[in-house]
């Protein structure tokens, strides 16, 4: 049901109040696209590349290219098949890389349409009309363009009100949006802020990179973050009780693609696109995200009078099952199962900073008042976010 503008009126402090405001997710909203490629497909486009390739290596002197494994890719990470934007293209060993042609300039940019799908369904979620949310942050691992804002060229097309900005913060990126868009809304500068995260990864993906072509598939996500009233519950929806960001410094995760690559080739006009895409050290990047993941939930929690024991749910950043599942052994001394820590990435692949509200939006409805959730991400930075939640 709407609200009119003299329920809000009654319910809130002035806009500008000295005092802190509760804020609450009022509306959540994904989209999925319906393509999507099985790890048997993935490695067959890769093996035949290889096969391809691997004769050119021999006669130039260079070590040959080791194959992909669907089985491998399951075992190290949980991975069975990944939704995509679009998957014409991909499996052609002679592209590997998905077929978008460019729009033009007056024309809805692909990371705006994608995102304004799952804006909508979070709006439609929170029962809230475009015009009443004051500012959009799009916060993704990836942006389609430096300028005009993705984020502008979102609010236009919804008719929102206020500003929008971009932001990213690799797999955390949604999970940042939701500390700047709460810590906003919290201090009165803003009413509603809508967070949207529309993650297009197989488009900046090298499908020729065996350490990665299997990890990423595409999803946008949005959350809506709405004021509280003082003494206000809303059954069904979460309040936030805080927020947490913490970042240091690390090559483990990392892509180059950007206006400086070009003018490091010979002719300034080309972009050597391959060498800049995302690379990673995977068995490093385990290692220390499952150290600095597992120490963030703890300290956070501990900060707000709370063991993993005392959450009900967590929703991770959906990027390892293996990874997550030892973050949370860590904590908990012991197997968790997925009633306490569900995953979306089996059939969903890595969806960068969308995975965890994923998981957040699929499995929530159980849960009963006052109980507690943890939503936490992990990305490259290294970076955390996290946001504490209690169902209303």
């Amino acid at each position: 049901m709407l609200r009119t503008s003299e329920q809000e009126a009654s319910d809130f402090a002035p806009h500008h109040s000295n005092a802190m405001t509760r804020v609450c997710v009022g509306g959540i909203g994904v989209e999925i696209p319906e393509a999507s490629i099985s790890n048997e497909e993935l490695v067959e486009s890769f093996n035949a590349w290889v096969d391809t390739e691997n004769p050119k290596r021999e006669a130039a002197g260079l070590p040959p290219l080791a194959k992909s494994d669907a089985g491998f890719i399951e075992h190290a990470s949980g991975i069975q098949r990944r939704h995509v934007y679009e998957r014409d293209g991909i499996l052609d060993p002679a592209r590997m890389a998905p077929n978008i042609p460019a729009r033009a300039d007056d024309e809805l940019s692909v990371m705006a349409e994608f995102g304004v799908a799952a804006a909508r369904k979070a709006l439609a979620h929170a029962g809230v009309e475009a015009r009443d949310v004051d500012l959009v942050i799009c916060a993704s691992a990836h942006h389609q363009r430096p300028y005009p804002a993705i984020a502008i060229e979102i609010q236009k097309a919804l008719g929102t009100s206020g500003a929008g900005f971009d932001m990213g913060l690799g797999c955390s990126s949604a999970l940042a949006g939701l500390h700047v868009a709460t810590n906003l809304v919290r201090s009165g500068a803003h009413r509603r802020v809508l967070v949207v995260t529309p993650e297009l990864i197989t488009a900046h993906l090298n499908f020729r990179d065996r350490q990665t072509h299997f990890i990423f598939g595409d999803a946008s996500v949005a959350v809506l973050i709405e004021a509280l009233g003082a003494s206000e519950e809303r059954p069904g929806r979460f309040e936030i009780v805080d927020t947490r960001s913490w970042t240091q410094f690390s090559n483990n995760i990392r892509t180059n693609f950007g206006f400086m690559s070009r003018l490091a080739q010979d002719d300034p006009s080309y972009l050597a696109m391959e060498g800049n895409l995302i690379k990673q050290n995977g068995n490093k990047v385990f290692k220390d995200v499952t150290i600095a993941g597992h120490k963030f939930i703890v300290d956070f929690l501990a900060e707000h009078g709370h063991t993993p024991e005392t959450m009900r749910r967590f929703w991770l950043h959906q990027a390892n099952a293996r990874m997550n599942a030892m973050i949370l052994k860590l904590a908990f001394g012991g197997e968790v199962g997925q009633d306490r820590a569900p995953t979306v990435l089996d059939r969903l692949g890595n969806t960068a900073a969308a995975g965890a509200i994923i998981a957040l939006e699929e499995k929530h409805r159980d849960m009963k008042p006052g109980e507690h959730g943890l939503l936490c991400a992990f990305g490259a930075g290294y970076s955390i976010g996290g946001a504490l939640l209690r169902m209303m």
